[in-house]
This record gives C-alpha cells, sequence and structure tokens, in this order.
C-alpha cells in the first residue's frame, strides 16, 4: 500500500528561518500529502507567513505549548488513519530540509517493515557541511547524549543505523505508533522529548533508526522550542529535569522508593561537584530540579502508567544502543580535544622565573633580616605582649567561633569576631600546640610577606629585577614592622595578605577560582583589620565598575567577609555602637599619638619609625630623627608620584588611589578611639591603613621603574639602600629594647591559681590593679587565664556597663575597702575562688613610706606615691576581709583565696553550640565559607602565560590563549 506522509510544521516567533523552511519542504522531490501548519502564539509575521503557504490546514496552539503539544493539536485537523502505512514529518520553524530528505527517509522505512521512527541527519543551518546532531543515546545512569554533535561531515558516520533516539527535528514516525505511545510525555516539553519517545518505541517492540542520505539544516530545533537564547543555569535546569524525570519513570517499582530518597543527598553531592568544576550557577538548579522532582509525581504516576501499558519488551532489549562508560569517557576526550585546539598557541616569552628573577633570594635576604629582629622567639612556645596572648587548645579555638557564650569578664552572649575564625585556622597549623603557630608566623613573616609581594608584583612588569626589589621592600615596610613589635597580630596577617588579594582580584574577572581565592583572601583581611573594610570596598566597587561584563564573577567577593560580619554587625547596632565594628581584634592595647605627618612618614606607633631611640642611643641629636626618616623615604615617594607621568600611567593612578585610601584610613584610625583599657581609651592601629598606603606607593613606583628603561636600575639601587636603612631601627628594636612582643610566660595566672584551674577551668579570679588619681581597676579571668581567642570587641567597645559588670564593679569596689559589705553573695555567684593585686609587696612599702615622708622628700613622684597609697590600702581591706585567706607574693601581684560555695560552682556561662541561634549562625557561615572553598580549588589547567616584552620604551603585554574556566 502507498504510503502517505503528514508534514507538520510547528513555528512560534521564527519568521527569520520560516520562509527558508517552507521552501525547503516546497521542493521535495516527494512531497508530503498533506502539510498541516502550527502557529504556536507568534509575536511576529510567522502567521501571515503559513497562511500564505500551501498548506491543508493552519493551527493556532497556545503560547506555551511545547513542541510536542502543538503536534497533538495538529492531528485533531489531521484526516482520519486509513491504513498501517501512513507516516508523520515532524519539523519545526527552523528546520530547511534538502530537496531528497523525505524521499530518502521514505525508502529507507520501506525496506525495513519493522521501522517505526527515522531520523535525518541535522546539519548547521549556516554550514551545511557540519553536523549539528546525528543520532541520541543515553549513558547507564539515564544520562542523555548526543551521538555526534558538531562535527565536520566526512561521511565518517554514515555507516550508522539503529540508535536508542534520534531528534525530534525532522523525524519520521509511524502515525499508529505516535498514537499508540501517545506522543511525546508532557512533562519533557524541550530536552529529551523525543529520546523518550524513541526509547518507549524500542520497548514497545519498534525500531529506531537514523537516514544518512537524509540532510535537514537546523538552528536549534524543538530542544528549547520558542526560547531565542538560554543560560547556562537555564540549560542545565532544564537537562537535569528532564533526567530525574526519566529516572523516575524507568525505574523498576522496587527500586523507586531508593531513587526518591536519594534525590535531595544526590543534588547536594552534585552541588560539591558543580562547585569544584566552578559551575556555581548550576547549584541552584541542581536543587530546585531535585526538589521539584522529589514532590511534583503526578506527571511521574501518569508517565509510569503510560510506560506500562505499551511497554512489550525488557530493558535488555535497548542495552546494546546504551552508550558504555567507556564510550562516555572517550566521547568526552574527544571533545576537550577538539576544544583545546580551537586556536594555536604560540609562548612569545617565558614569564619571570622565581629563582631566575631574584625572588628566591629576596626570601632568604628578608628571612635572615626577620632573624635578626625575631630570633629571640626561637624556642619559644607561645609569644605574649602588646595586643597579644597565648592561644587555647584547638577545641577552643574553634568552640569561639560563631555565636554563643562569651567567656570573658563576668560573660556574656553574643556574636564572635570574624578573627576568631583567622586565629583557629592559624591555631590548627600547629594543632598540638596552637601557640607555636604564632611564634612561627613571627619568625617567618618577614619571608612569608616578601613571598606574597613577589608574586604580586611579577603581575605588573616583564623585567626580572623589579618584582624582587617590590617584594624587599613589602618585607620590611615600616608599617609591618611595628604591627609585628607592637603584637597587632590582625594587623600583621592583613599585610601578609594583601599582595595576595590584588594578585586574585586582578585575576578574578576571568576564574571562578581567583574570584572565589579573593574572596576568601578579602574575608581574611577584613576580619584581621577591620577598619581597612571601606577601602577594600570602594576598591572593589572600583573593580566591578572596570570589568561589566565580568560583574557575575566580582560581585560576590565581599559575600564570605558579609557572612563572618552580619552576626557581629547586628550586636553592635543593638547595642547602640555600629563603628564598633572597625574596632581591632585580639587584646586592646593603647598606642602613642600620632600625627598625620608622622603617618605620612610610614610611623604607625608615634616618633619616627625607631630612628629617634637609636639617634638617642648613639648620642646624636634626637631632633634630626624626622628629617633622617623623610630623606629615606624621598627616593620612594618621587618614584611614586612619578609615575602619573610616564607610560604606563593607567596602572600607576589606581596604586596612589589606593596609597590615597590607605592614608586617609589611618589618619582615621588615630581619630576614632573606640576600645578602652580600663580607664584609657584605645585607638585604632593605624598601622593597617599605613600597609595599604605602603602598597600603593609600592605599585606605583614599580610602573615607573619598569618605565624609565636603563636609568631605572640606578634608582632601583638608591630605593633599596634607602629602605634599608628606614628599616634598621626597627629591625634591631629588640637590642634598643624598644620591642613590646617577649617569649610567653608559662602561665597566665600565679602557680597557685593555674593549678586550681586546671581542674577547675569555671574557678574566676578577679585582678584589681591601681589605675591613675587613686582609682583602682577589676577584670575577672576564668580559669587559666584569658586567652587571645576568648577576646571580644564586643566587651572591648562596650558603650554601657552590664548588670553583671556593674556587681563586678560594686564587689571589687567593697573588696578594695573596709566597709560592712557581706560580699560572700557575689564571689559565690560569680563563681570566684581568688584576688590578684597586682604590684609587688616591696612596691607598695616603699610607696608607703613616700607617701608620709612626701612632705620631706620630692624625689618621689605624686602620681607613683598616690598609686602606692592606693596599693597599701586595697592590701590591708583584703588583708582584713575575714573570707579571704592570704597566700602570698607571686609573679602577677599579691594572692588572695576565697574559700566558700564558689568550690562547687559549676560553669557560668552556656555553651557556644547550645543554642539554636547559634547553630544557625555556624551553619550559615559554614554553607558561605564552604562554598567557597570549594569554588577557590584549582580544577582546571593553568592557563599558559604569553608575554611580549618589547623595546624599553614599549610597555609590556600580557595575553592569554587558552579559555578560563569561568
Amino acid at each position: 500500500m502507498q504510503q502517505r506522509v503528514t508534514a507538520i510544521l510547528v513555528a512560534r516567533s521564527g519568521a527569520e528561518y520560516l520562509q527558508r523552511t517552507l521552501a525547503a519542504v516546497d521542493r521535495q522531490v516527494r512531497r508530503p500529502d498533506f502539510l498541516i501548519a502550527v502557529d504556536a502564539g507568534s509575536s511576529d509575521n510567522t502567521a501571515s507567513m503559513l497562511a500564505a503557504a500551501n498548506a491543508a490546514g493552519l493551527v493556532a496552539a497556545p503560547a506555551k505549548a511545547s513542541f510536542g503539544e502543538a503536534v497533538a493539536h495538529a492531528l485533531h485537523v489531521a484526516a482520519p488513519a486509513v491504513s498501517d502505512n501512513e507516516w508523520l514529518w515532524l519539523l519545526s520553524h527552523d528546520n530547511a530540509p534538502e530537496a531528497d530528505a523525505l524521499a530518502r527517509l521514505l525508502g529507507a522505512v520501506e525496506i525495513a517493515p519493522s521501522v517505526s521512527v527515522a531520523g535525518p541527519k541535522l546539519m548547521g543551518w549556516r554550514r551545511s557541511d557540519v553536523i549539528a546532531e546525528f543520532g541520541e543515546s543515553m549513558t547507564p545512569v539515564g544520562t542523555s547524549v548526543r551521538l555526534v554533535e558538531d562535527e565536520l561531515d566526512q561521511a565518517q558516520h554514515d555507516i550508522r543505523g539503529d540508535v536508542l533516539g534520534v531528534a525530534a527535528s525532522g523525524m519520521l514516525v509511524r502515525r499508529s505508533v505516535w498514537t499508540a505511545l501517545g506522543g511525546f510525555d508532557p512533562a519533557l516539553p524541550s530536552t529529551d522529548a523525543a529520546l523518550d519517545f524513541c526509547v518507549r518505541a524500542r520497548l514497545a517492540g519498534h525500531r529506531v533508526i537514523v537516514v544518512p542520505g537524509a540532510r535537514v539544516a537546523s538552528a536549534g530545533g524543538p530542544q528549547h522550542f520558542g526560547r531565542r537564547s538560554l543560560s547556562d543555569r537555564s540549560r542545565m535546569q532544564i537537562a537535569r529535569s528532564a533526567q530525574l524525570h526519566r529516572r523516575l519513570v524507568y525505574a523498576p517499582p522496587a527500586a523507586l522508593p531508593l531513587h526518591w530518597l536519594s534525590l535531595i543527598p544526590l543534588a547536594i553531592i552534585r552541588s560539591i561537584v558543580h562547585l569544584l568544576a566552578k559551575r556555581p550557577g548550576a547549584v541552584g538548579a541542581e536543587l530546585l530540579t531535585a526538589f521539584r522532582a522529589a514532590f511534583d509525581v503526578l506527571p511521574v504516576i501518569r508517565a509510569r502508567r503510560n510506560l506500562r501499558r505499551t511497554r512489550r519488551l525488557g530493558w535488555k532489549a535497548i542495552t546494546p544502543l546504551r552508550l558504555s562508560w567507556r564510550r562516555a569517557r572517550e566521547q568526552r576526550a574527544h571533545r576537550q580535544d577538539d576544544d583545546d585546539g580551537m586556536g594555536p598557541v604560540v609562548y612569545h616569552e617565558e614569564p619571570i622565573g622565581f629563582v631566575a628573577g631574584g625572588g628566591l633570594w629576596a626570601v632568604l635576604g628578608t628571612g635572615l633580616v626577620g632573624l635578626v629582629a625575631f630570633g629571640g622567639l626561637l624556642g619559644a612556645t607561645s609569644v605574649s605582649g602588646g595586643g597579644l596572648l597565648p592561644l587555647g587548645a584547638v577545641n577552643n579555638l574553634w568552640a569561639q567561633v560563631g555565636y554563643g557564650w562569651r567567656e570573658i569578664g563576668v560573660g556574656f552572649t553574643g556574636a564572635a569576631d570574624p578573627f576568631s575564625y583567622v586565629l583557629a585556622l592559624l591555631g590548627s597549623l600547629a594543632f598540638w600546640q596552637p601557640s607555636v603557630a604564632i611564634v612561627a608566623l613571627y619568625v617567618l613573616a618577614l619571608p612569608l610577606a616578601t613571598l606574597g609581594a613577589w608574586f604580586a608584583a611579577r603581575r605588573f612588569t616583564v623585567r626580572p629585577w623589579p618584582p624582587a626589589l617590590a617584594a624587599v621592600l613589602w618585607g620590611i615596610a615600616p608599617p609591618f614592622l611595628s604591627s609585628l613589635e607592637t603584637g597587632h597580630l590582625g594587623a600583621s596577617i592583613a599585610h601578609l595578605l594583601l599582595p595576595w588579594l590584588v594578585l586574585l582580584a586582578l585575576a578574578a574577572g576571568r576564574s571562578w577560582t581567583a574570584a572565589a581565592g579573593a574572596a576568601l583572601v578579602f574575608a581574611a583581611v577584613t576580619a584581621s583589620a577591620p577598619v581597612l573594610t571601606p577601602a577594600l570596598l570602594i576598591m572593589w566597587l572600583a573593580l566591578v565598575l572596570s570589568q561589566p561584563r565580568r560583574a557575575y564573577l566580582l560581585v560576590g567577593i565581599p559575600l564570605p567577609a558579609a557572612a563572618l560580619f552580619v552576626p557581629l554587625a547586628i550586636d553592635q547596632i543593638l547595642r547602640g555602637n555600629p563603628l564598633g565594628l572597625l574596632a581591632d581584634p585580639g587584646v586592646p592595647a593603647a598606642g602613642a599619638a600620632t600625627s598625620g605627618i608622622q603617618l605620612a612618614l610610614g610611623s604607625a606607633s608615634g616618633g619616627s619609625n625607631g630612628w629617634t631611640a637609636l639617634l638617642d642611643r648613639v648620642l646624636l641629636p634626637a631632633a634630626s630623627a624626622p628629617i633622617i626618616v623623610a630623606a629615606l623615604l624621598l627616593p620612594l615617594g618621587l618614584l611614586a608620584l612619578l609615575g602619573l607621568f610616564v607610560r604606563g600611567s593607567r596602572r600607576s593612578i589606581p596604586a596612589l588611589a589606593v596609597a590615597l585610601l590607605g592614608y586617609a584610613t589611618a589618619v582615621i584610625s588615630t581619630r576614632l578611639e573606640l576600645a578602652a583599657v580600663g580607664s584609657e581609651t584605645v585607638g585604632i592601629w593605624p598601622g593597617s591603613g599605613l600597609s595599604l598606603f605602603w602598597l600603593g606607593l609600592i605599585g606605583a613606583a614599580l610602573v615607573s621603574l619598569d618605565a624609565i628603561g636603563v636609568a631605572a636600575r640606578g634608582f632601583a639601587v638608591l630605593l633599596g639602600v634607602a629602605s634599608l636603612l628606614l628599616a634598621v631601627p626597627l629591625v634591631g628594636s629588640n637590642l634598643l629594647g624598644t620591642l613590646s612582643v617577649q617569649p610567653g610566660p608559662a602561665r597566665l595566672l600565679p602557680a597557685f591559681v593555674d593549678a586550681e584551674a586546671t581542674s577547675r577551668p569555671e574557678l574566676g579570679t578577679i585582678i584589681l590593679a591601681p589605675e591613675g588619681d587613686g582609682a583602682i581597676s577589676a577584670s575577672l579571668e576564668r580559669g587559666r587565664g584569658t586567652l587571645l581567642e576568648q577576646q571580644s570587641t564586643l566587651d572591648a567597645t562596650a558603650v554601657e556597663m552590664s548588670d553583671a559588670d556593674v556587681r563586678l564593679a560594686n564587689l571589687a569596689g567593697n573588696l578594695a575597702s573596709r566597709s560592712g559589705y557581706d560580699s560572700a553573695a557575689d564571689l559565690d555567684d560569680l563563681a570566684i575562688g581568688f584576688i590578684v593585686l597586682e604590684g609587688a609587696e616591696a612596691d607598695a612599702d616603699a610607696g608607703a613610706d613616700a607617701s608620709a615622708d612626701a612632705d620631706a622628700s620630692a624625689d618621689v613622684p605624686l602620681d607613683d606615691a598616690a598609686e602606692a597609697a592606693v596599693l597599701r590600702r586595697t592590701q590591708d581591706a583584703l588583708d582584713g576581709n575575714s573570707l579571704l585567706v592570704p597566700v602570698g607574693e607571686t609573679s602577677r601581684g599579691l594572692l588572695w583565696r576565697y574559700v566558700g560555695e564558689a568550690d562547687s560552682v559549676a560553669a557560668t556561662g552556656p555553651s557556644n553550640t547550645g543554642s539554636v541561634l547559634g547553630l544557625i549562625v555556624l551553619i550559615s557561615q559554614g554553607l558561605i565559607i564552604g562554598m567557597t572553598v570549594l569554588l577557590a580549588v584549582p580544577t582546571a589547567r593553568r592557563r599558559r602565560q604569553h608575554v611580549s616584552r618589547g623595546t624599553e620604551n614599549e610597555e609590556p603585554a600580557t595575553t592569554f590563549d587558552e579559555d578560563t574556566d569561568d
């Protein structure tokens, strides 16, 4: 019986393709018996073009109808089938068949009566020699795979015949089979609809083949019908949704519950894989499709019922047509090779080597300088002094992160400083004794800073020696040395990380790995030196605005930092002190007042970068110290300003802007007094801002050295010598006696207290210390003493005393003076076991004698006499208190013990993880940081850098030929 063909042409806003497609159908050697045109809600003149065509029928389908639903609308007006030899030819508006396409398709099915579905070779719309698609299959886990895609047609695949599936574009299908199978699955509106139909046809006992001689041009077909463009996220979501739907439909009844239960866990695992593969946009799509598949069960039930109704064969019938794992790997490798070979790779010059470029010698040189400066810490188990205290055990470090009970003073519930994460990570490097990590950091600080600066400086030049010079300048920068010497650990860590932040931020626009790495370093820098946050945010905004096309890679850089700071910000705002967010983490340490001129000379701690003390030591006029420092800084300042007028100024201008931001940050820091030590307010350490200032100056000077040609070597020698001389007093501060940090003590509290606290860490010790004007301060320490990780800016910047603080102050005042106040209840409630009066007994006696003879002797300062009087009065009050037992003199001061109900008091505060809010904060921060870490893990091959040096008077250019991983 003669074959009868009904061609169904579905179009949706495809006027730009439709004219060619209609002409191609009209030119067919074997023309269709009927042509039914379907307008699926077009917004252009597609409907009028279809009306003018020689079609037997014109059908209007809803605008949201899928390709399969549009075909079903067409069949409603088609002539009834009269035999089993009737065929449907499915075309979309962008499928233009060659003149003999239908004839070849019909010829193939005529000689093979068992064939019910035949697919043509889909060719590129604009390139007729490129195969767009030719046959479909799926892996053992159900992932759909195009057997041939985007390959040059050299007849290499013309031997193909039976396949698992073909594309919907140009598909020739027996009408009775289409009706029996119910057409395309409505739950697969685009991707995999044709593959699923072919699988069901195979299971119903029909064959599916491809016909190499039948060629149809395709610009995309109905895979994403009616969508002019799709984002990677949308494409992934559609494909994954189709895969999960087919998996649930094809699964045996016994395995269906297991598949359903695995949807969410598998989505989480795949999300991690997406992050490692630098596809963060796919994470949301992955989770969304999993939840949708888990709870949208009605389409699965209908599809399983339809499959069960039509299936005649077992799944083993299609096993030979599935793509094995080995073939799938080979296909991926073949496509990867094609992608890698898209363009030639030409190496103009190798990048600067670490050894040949002097980086190794710069690191070794500053390492020796670091040993001179901090070699006295070698062998120590901890560092203390200035803003430093020892660290606790690793488990205690991690217990301080997030939100919960803060064991400092009387204790309170609040958010941890973001710096607690930095301390936890640093201490974990020496997990057996975390304080050793700080010792190692001090000894290796200078070479580590030099190393980071060398890699960052190499980004701005192709000449071999400027990066080494810039690295040395950064490694011995006065703000860095001052931060180390005064125990400002956060500022020191920020200085170490700033070059890496610059390096990663500049590469963030090309790579998800670099963007995530920049986000992590940004979080670490802001956590270590919160005062840098405004300046860094301005720099980040400028970076985003300068690369609008890459903004999607850059906008997330502050996100991990925001996750760390949000809980603390909420607490500070509720306390009425939002500026407290800028306070330095760690132990509040008062410093000398610093003027704007001193800051401009790079001095963070006042004076002249140690030159005043040095000149005093060698019996030279100390007044000349500022002049010497200014002269030694002159080469760096001149080279930085010269960057505005030489070739490459487009790079030096941003560097100088960074320097200006850093200087402004340093000046503002000295004007903000947010924390307090006793009765003395403490300003923000300006060294962090000066590090940023120094970074900008070095960057601008590097541009100048790169531009001035042969004269650069002389300037470089002058700059290097001047910078080394400038650092001499700071490097020798240990010899000059100005070094604040020292090897840490074996214990923070007296030995008697330390022994008790080893078994009773909840026991409290009140520390009483004399203040000026006859006052006395009181602080409370728990266990073996307050450690570095227990410090909190919420406590240091508190604008009001809590009820517990008031109670402690009243208790301390009554203990320090004779009164009838019964202190037992407060001592018991606060679990106080000891009282320490700082100041040796001999000093108190001397002070008392001096006070008594004040009229006869003018050698004793009044302040010392007043302090000694306070010590004597307090000591007498404590000795006369029947609740206290004198223990004696200790290294910390005089010690008294209280023996009462405090001996049986349990811990005074809840656990950090005991509250729901604390758990929510930890999980939220962990998810954001964890996802960023996964993104930062490098998985792609390194990009090969192509450098063109040019001549001495030409600006170097750096290009990259290999694709990025975004």
